[in-house]
């Protein structure tokens, strides 16, 4: 799960206040990205920034719709009480992935270069994390789900090439299928990270 959970401070490193007023998945990237610097390097406590980077992800990110990715074939095969549990475990496993690793980011810069409208219900913003003398240039391609025009969702971040939501659906179907099959045994495998 370490591809996630770094991909996840990146992901979320670039959220703010105003993302529902962008339409545009071009513009919303940008926004996130013009807006990054004042949640990171704003004087709150890391408490109240992890609160404040909660509330936007859960209006500006298709938790539900990554999870049940990620879950794959066997969103078929569980009951309607099980994927209820699996939707709350995920999303607070999702927003906690990140939340302990905030504290270590400070302000990426991060340049959109185009975005590709590749149908109806989903548009690629391309962008590229500048490098510094600790890291490389990383190139960072945000998956935007535009069903709803009106509100646009993130639904993957795509990291030179590595989708995070296609890596956790194949560590998922991992845990699963080395259990046997039971769907129970990535419950618990959730319900420990939460825990630690």
């Amino acid at each position: 799960m370490r591809f996630f959970k770094i991909s996840l401070v990146i992901f979320f490193s670039l959220s703010f206040n105003n993302i529902s007023i962008a339409k545009d998945p071009e513009e919303l990237i940008k926004s996130i990205v013009n807006e990054a610097a004042s949640v990171l390097n704003s004087s709150d406590p890391v408490e109240s920034k992890i609160i404040k980077l909660n509330n936007i992800a859960e209006k500006s990110v298709d938790i539900d719709g990554i999870g049940m990715y990620a879950l794959g074939k066997h969103k078929k095969t569980i009951s309607d009480d099980q994927k209820t549990k699996y939707k709350k475990l995920f999303k607070s496993y999702f927003l906690k992935s990140f939340s302990s690793r905030l504290v270590d980011y400070t302000d990426p810069k991060i340049n959109v270069v185009s975005q590709k409208i590749i149908n109806k219900k989903y548009t690629i913003v391309n962008s590229v994390l500048e490098a510094t003398s600790k890291r490389p240039e990383v190139k960072i391609d945000w998956r935007i789900y535009t069903k709803n025009p009106d509100k646009p969702l993130i639904r993957d971040l795509i990291v030179e090439g590595l989708s995070l939501a296609r890596t956790q659906k194949e560590e998922f179907n991992s845990i699963i299928q080395n259990n046997n099959g039971d769907v129970n045994a990535l419950f618990k495998n959730l319900e420990e990270f939460l825990i630690k």
